[in-house]
């Protein structure tokens, strides 16, 4: 059923999931390669279980970010906010942002978010329906719409600090 040999394929096909997470969780280049490992073990102890039910990358998704968020409270490791918003602000103004101070500000705001609440805006950033968002995060897609209105408005309001 599930081989080896599709295992490996499905990571390196959807391994830009696992890398989003990745960035998305941790600050540093080794902290990011050991996040990484963890989701692909975490990946491959349940891959074989895996029943095709959803699709590889939604269950991936969700292996992905119940690793991280496990991986952060069990090695209580505490990301220095201000470096954490320093570094992120920094790297997308330099790179993607430079002319658009709102998109900057915005992305200053997300970063101020819990670990729970980023996962849920970087999935609805990459157009996944309320289903599937709950799906992956493992809540009803009611609790999901609830929660983004609450982060919306929430990044409506952080983000005018920046401006």
């Amino acid at each position: 059923m599930h081989t080896e040999k599709d295992f490996i394929q499905s990571i390196e096909q959807n391994q830009k999931i696992i890398h989003k997470v990745c960035n998305l969780y941790m600050d540093n280049e080794q902290d990011k390669k050991d996040l990484f490992q963890e989701i692909v073990l975490n990946a491959w102890k349940g891959f074989r279980n895996f029943k095709g039910e959803a699709k590889l990358s939604t269950w991936l998704y969700r292996v992905a970010l119940n690793t991280a968020i496990t991986f952060y409270r069990k090695e209580k490791r505490k990301v220095e906010t201000a470096a954490f918003k320093e570094h992120y602000a920094t790297t997308l103004s330099d790179t993607w942002f430079k002319e658009d101070e709102q998109l900057t500000a915005m992305h200053k705001a997300i970063a101020d978010l819990s670990k729970i609440d980023k996962g849920l805006v970087m999935l609805y950033l990459e157009d996944y329906h309320y289903q599937d968002i709950g799906d992956i995060m493992g809540i009803s897609p009611n609790h999901v719409a609830v929660k983004m209105n609450r982060i919306k408005t929430k990044l409506k309001e952080t983000s005018k600090k920046y401006l």
